[in-house]
């Protein structure tokens, strides 16, 4: 058994990995997963003996490590390289041939034999290494690193650089190894996941954020829906062309508000508060309870009856001149815990999508073979490909609201608020809905106001924030 214990370790890049907590158990193998730059190679790294541990310990890991990664093939580059400063000797150095970096002493003869033989890779065996292609260096490492009788085998994006002959020949040579050989391996791509896989550990800035059990389905589907909103290069499906809101002007402001001042009864909520938001801006608001921020959102909305008493511009409208409430909602997608409450129907997934083009509670229009197509699209993204037809009342919390925020942005709104969208979310269903908001604002075409309490909920690509406080102020 290998165990990591409350453990911090620094790199040399100064990458940290923070209080790791991780136990492999005898016939379990493990799958490290995470976004780009997670800490998932840094974490397989640890066990091969690299990083400076800060805190904590490690108790169990073998010596006899078989590791294959860009890392530790960089090294054998590196040392390739120096090969060159012989020529203070007056020779050239022809590089180290694949035969001499295959066929160590660690390394069994006969299992490298068979492994060249099956990776088509005898006619390269006198050729210098550092000469190889991307997928040629890589077959070489996993050769070593299979053939040396290794207690643990630590595999870092084993297939990539391969053709499709050599990885299917190797995920069937794994699935004999971990017949007596524990395997940790790190995949970006869940698609590439080997059925042998037992268990998943998802990494995020530098911490073990999730261990899954594989057979735990209900938490590996919610860790796939993750990893895919994280990881996948899928984008904000397009508008709908033929029904689309009318074009605002770019120059001009979304929202701007002018010295405003919100009161109920004796007590004034806010006061004197100035506040613009210009087209492609993302917005953090913040503030303790009673501060009046879902107040503030209903002025913008056209929902608080003191939006005609203040001085207050949306959309290209002056609030107060004839303008309808339906030509400001046109313009915002709007997602809360009390819509999510008030949108209790069994229609399906597709139709709950669907019905953000009218902004309905349920679909009540016939829609177009266009609108169906998006509505598809959107559960694509959020990793629902195959579930447009389950109704929506029977989906966990977390993924309604997930629906319920792509429902709000089908039309491709200027403004999406989002009024507390974690709240009453567990943690990977928190994490999903944040890795939503993330991908609308990386499309960069609708401005987002994102209403929260926790500050470790920041989001990437939010970059201004509105925090309110609590008025102490009667009249």
């Amino acid at each position: 058994m290998m165990q990591l214990h409350d453990l911090s370790v620094e790199f040399d890049e100064g990458f940290q990995l923070k209080h790791i907590n991780w136990q492999v158990e005898q016939h379990q193998h493990w799958l490290i997963t995470g976004a780009n730059g997670a800490g998932k190679s840094a974490l397989a790294a640890v066990l091969a003996g690299y990083g400076e541990i800060l805190a904590g310990s490690t108790s169990g890991i073998p010596s006899n490590i078989g590791w294959v990664s860009f890392e530790a093939q960089a090294e054998l580059i590196q040392a390739e390289l120096k090969k060159d400063d012989a020529d203070i000797l007056d020779v050239i150095s022809l590089g180290t041939p694949v035969r001499e970096i295959i066929f160590t002493n660690e390394v069994d003869p006969v299992i490298a034999q068979d492994l060249i033989h099956k990776f088509e890779l005898n006619y390269l065996l006198e050729r210098a290494f550092r000469k190889l292609s991307t997928g040629e260096s890589r077959k070489v490492m996993l050769i070593r690193a299979l053939s040396c009788h290794a207690d643990l085998l630590i595999l870092d994006e084993p297939f990539d650089g391969l053709d499709s002959a050599a990885h299917t020949m190797l995920q069937g040579h794994l699935i004999d190894v971990v017949k007596h050989t524990p395997v940790v391996m790190v995949l970006n791509r869940f698609d590439e996941i080997p059925g042998f896989i037992s268990h998943i550990a998802y990494v995020e800035h530098g911490e073990l954020r999730h261990q899954v059990k594989r057979q735990d389905t209900k938490a590996y589907d919610e860790l796939y829906q993750l990893l895919h909103l994280k990881t996948t290069d899928l984008q904000v499906p397009t508008a709908d062309t033929e029904n689309s809101i009318p074009t605002l002007d770019p120059k001009k402001p979304l929202v701007k508000l002018n010295n405003i001042s919100i009161k109920h009864t004796d007590m004034v909520l806010i006061k004197d508060l100035d506040w613009c938001i210009q087209p492609n801006e993302n917005w953090q608001l913040s503030g303790p309870n009673g501060s009046g921020k879902t107040a503030l959102l209903s002025l913008i909305t056209g929902d608080h009856p003191q939006c005609y008493t203040n001085d207050i511009y949306v959309f290209g409208y002056q609030r107060g001149n004839g303008e309808s409430i339906w030509q400001i909602k046109q313009y915002i997608g709007y997602v809360s815990t009390a819509l999510q409450w008030e949108y209790r129907v069994g229609t399906s997934l597709r139709n709950v999508i669907i019905s953000g083009f009218y902004d309905s509670i349920g679909l009540y229009s016939r829609s177009s073979d266009r609108q169906k197509e998006i509505a598809d699209e959107w559960l694509a993204l959020l990793g629902m490909g195959n579930r447009g037809d389950q109704p929506f009342n029977k989906l966990s919390y977390g993924d309604q609201r997930l629906l319920l925020i792509a429902r709000a942005m089908v039309k491709h709104p200027p403004l999406l608020i989002l009024d507390e969208p974690c709240l009453g979310l567990d943690d990977i269903n928190r994490q999903l809905v944040l890795a939503l908001i993330e991908k609308i604002c990386a499309a960069r075409e609708t401005s987002v106001i994102y209403v929260n309490h926790h500050a470790q909920d920041r989001i990437v690509g939010i970059n201004n924030y509105l925090a309110l406080e609590k008025s102490s102020d009667n009249s």
